[in-house]
């Protein structure tokens, strides 16, 4: 009886993982109480080539963006339940646009449809699709983009849709666009779950927009009025940018930059190395940098400080414990960060300091599925989250 209280409490206190890996897998990863990281089973599925989970956990329902496929090549999306032990059983599984690399959930509000929205780098596409997720279902809305010439950077030939943001309102719904220079912005149709289109954000032709995040302030921690800023990273130009967000009488937002500057030591990146994800945990902001080897031979990760007002100033790098950070995530305690490594393919697990931002000591470092290669950016480790 003690033996089974034990195995109870131990099981109790390990925390999930899931990671996606360009060999086609999804794995599950434990992280226990001693900070003992495994990977407790792994699952051959969501297409060739899975690149990017989203999981809700209201319904313990997991879902997996396939980025094999392009403009004409179809890709897949499918939906997982997930136990309480992190073991995976497929729910279904539909035909997609190719070459998926991000996807967020939306609507759900006063009791109405859930949505899923996904950005396809390769496939220049966006698309959404009413949840739960059945066999064979039909996308909601494709939206298919164009631009009327290649952009001024090589990785400019066609859009390349990156992410898909959700604004603090859960009104609407923003898409930066590597490859044509903007963010493509949408008001969302609550009782259908359609976007429709508002005038997009447009940057200095060269900057490719990666990444994202909102921020609203509080007004209680504040004597200034309430302010919502977007932060993003542009992985071409190398910049951090804040904007201030205005709900305009149109129905759409307009945008106000308030900065500019490259979020690295003395305001300048090593050559080639280039800003990824982005994220914001109590007053820090953090990004990926890859290929800079800030930390000989593994890349860095940036601390941004924040401040009330919603300016942002650098603070410092760390190691990503690996080679190209393309992804990473913040507990919601705030105490451990998960990086996901790319061409190494390891999880790396960071100390967080919840009152100072500050990141501190690896607590854990796992090898995930085999090394990627800097050259091909479809192999590799591709997401890792945590189950929360």
């Amino acid at each position: 009886m003690v033996r089974c209280l034990a195995i109870f409490i131990s099981l109790a206190a390990a925390t999930n993982l899931y990671a996606t890996h360009y060999d086609g897998n999804i794995y599950t990863l434990s992280l226990d109480s001693g900070n003992s990281l495994s990977i407790t089973s792994s699952l051959k599925t969501c297409g060739d080539a899975p690149s990017w989970l989203t999981f809700d956990s209201s319904t313990r329902t997991l879902y997996c963006s396939d980025h094999s496929g392009n403009e004409t090549i179809n890709g897949s999306l499918s939906s997982y339940s997930v136990d309480q032990n992190g073991r995976l059983t497929e729910l279904a599984k539909t035909v997609d646009v190719g070459s998926a690399v991000h996807s967020a959930i939306y609507g759900g509000k006063h009791g109405r449809e859930k949505y899923l929205a996904i950005a396809h780098y390769g496939g220049s596409a966006l698309s959404t699709f009413a949840l739960p997720l059945s066999p064979d279902k039909e996308a909601l809305q494709v939206f298919r983009y164009k631009m009327p010439r290649p952009g001024i950077k090589p990785q400019q030939d066609a859009p390349h849709p990156h992410q898909v943001i959700l604004d603090p309102t859960g009104d609407f719904l923003l898409v930066p666009d590597l490859g044509a220079d903007q963010v493509r912005v949408y008001a969302i149709a609550q009782h259908s779950g359609r976007l429709n289109v508002c005038p997009s954000l447009n940057y200095t032709r060269g900057s490719g927009p990666r990444h994202g995040l909102f921020w609203k302030s509080n007004p209680s921690d504040s004597a200034q009025a309430p302010v919502t800023m977007l932060y993003t990273l542009s992985e071409l130009g190398g910049h951090f940018n804040a904007f201030v967000v205005s709900y305009l009488p149109s129905g759409c937002l307009g945008f106000r930059e308030t900065q500019s500057f490259v979020p690295y030591p003395g305001g300048k990146l090593p050559a080639g190395a280039t800003p990824a994800e982005l994220a914001i945990a109590g007053n820090s902001l953090y990004a990926s940098i890859r290929f800079d080897q800030g930390f000989p031979p593994n890349d860095s990760i940036a601390t941004l400080d924040h401040f009330s007002n919603g300016t942002v100033t650098f603070s410092q790098i760390t190691s990503s414990y690996g080679t190209i950070p393309r992804t990473f995530v913040v507990n919601k305690k705030g105490t451990l960060v998960a990086i996901g490594d790319q061409d190494s393919s390891n999880v790396a697990i960071v100390r967080r300091d919840s009152e100072s931002g500050n990141l501190g000591k690896l607590v854990a470092n796992l090898q995930v599925g085999q090394p990627g290669q800097a050259s091909n950016s479809s192999t590799g480790l591709s997401s890792i989250i945590w189950e929360e």
